[in-house]
């Protein structure tokens, strides 16, 4: 069982291209084709035992570690960070072999004034800070402010930025305003990653989750995001099929590979694996690394390692036996 540990590139971004409507507008998505495609992953692709085991820590490398509530204190970053560069327990690595491995996630994300306490935290590791921006969640603040937040973050060391969409803009065709929005989005973010978290929950057609997709990535979206984790649906595995769909359009059009994030509701090591048949099959082995993938989740960590207990010990532990801080 090999599992490499992923260092987190920062010097493949996407630089976008000029914005051109002819690329999407004759594009209709057939809702009942990809909501039968996306049934068929979890039913059809399935793992066991040590090949499970594998697939579950590379899970574990591509995750967002997060913690994005109203009530997070240094001393739950801190502790958020800590279990970020030993995620699972050394007792289940030395049982699968796997102790000298340097398994750590793929990044931390936390609000922008949690940066500090974040960076004094991963000091010596190269796991990456991720913010989130632009008026998280629900983007409606000023232009001018989301700007601002976004430079400020990263001039606090955030290396990744997630920003919000404005989604009266998708919801009303607005899409060359959109594409400024995000154009100027990644400016402002100089040389941290952006990720562009569309809201999928709160688009109404799959095919206005891919051409919201196509104008993200054109005005240089580095990674693109199913949601911010707060909407009434997040992820799920039809919207993230439309997405992949798109990065793969995109890369055969332009040769850029951008990024992919599901996040909201992942909680359970098979969802975990669910998307990662959905990456392997749709995109391929280029993109099942941190650099290419990652999960927004903060509750999935503890069910993967209490999976790998299960596997080494043949029983099932409490959850408090795996706490996510």
């Amino acid at each position: 069982m090999t599992v490499a540990k992923q260092a987190i590139e920062t010097d493949h971004l996407n630089h976008g291209i000029p914005f051109d409507a002819s690329v999407f507008e004759n594009i209709n998505i057939n809702k009942s084709a990809v909501e039968r495609r996306a049934a068929t992953l979890p039913a059809r692709r399935t793992v066991k035992k040590n090949w499970q085991a594998a697939w579950l820590l590379k899970a574990v490398t591509c995750i967002d570690l997060t913690t994005l509530a109203g009530d997070d204190t240094k001393g739950n970053v801190t502790r958020l960070c800590a279990k970020a560069k030993n995620p699972i327990r050394k007792d289940i690595l030395e049982a699968l072999g796997m102790e000298n491995s340097g398994i750590t996630v793929g990044g931390v994300c936390v609000y922008h004034n949690l940066i500090p306490f974040a960076k004094e935290a991963l000091q010596g590791s190269n796991l990456p800070i991720v913010a989130v921006s632009t008026g998280f969640p629900a983007g409606n603040n000023s232009f001018e402010d989301k700007i601002s937040e976004i430079k400020h973050s990263v001039a606090a060391g955030a290396k990744e930025i997630d920003i919000v969409i404005s989604r009266d803009l998708v919801l009303e065709n607005r899409w060359e305003e959109l594409y400024h929005e995000i154009s100027e989005f990644k400016k402002a973010c100089g040389d941290a990653h952006m990720k562009s978290i569309l809201a999928t929950g709160e688009i109404p057609t799959y095919t206005k989750v891919y051409k919201a997709s196509m104008v993200a990535m054109m005005a240089g979206s580095d990674f693109i995001k199913t949601s911010t984790g707060k909407e009434s649906v997040n992820a799920t595995l039809a919207v993230s099929l439309v997405m992949c769909r798109a990065i793969r359009d995109y890369f055969e059009m332009t040769g850029t590979k951008v990024g992919f994030k599901p996040a909201g509701g992942i909680q359970k090591a098979k969802q975990a694996t669910d998307w990662l048949i959905l990456i392997k099959e749709e995109l391929g082995d280029e993109w099942l690394n941190g650099n290419m993938f990652r999960i927004g989740a903060s509750s999935l960590l503890g069910d993967i390692e209490r999976q790998l207990e299960h596997h080494v010990t043949g029983a099932y532990s409490a959850g408090f036996r795996h706490p996510m801080q």
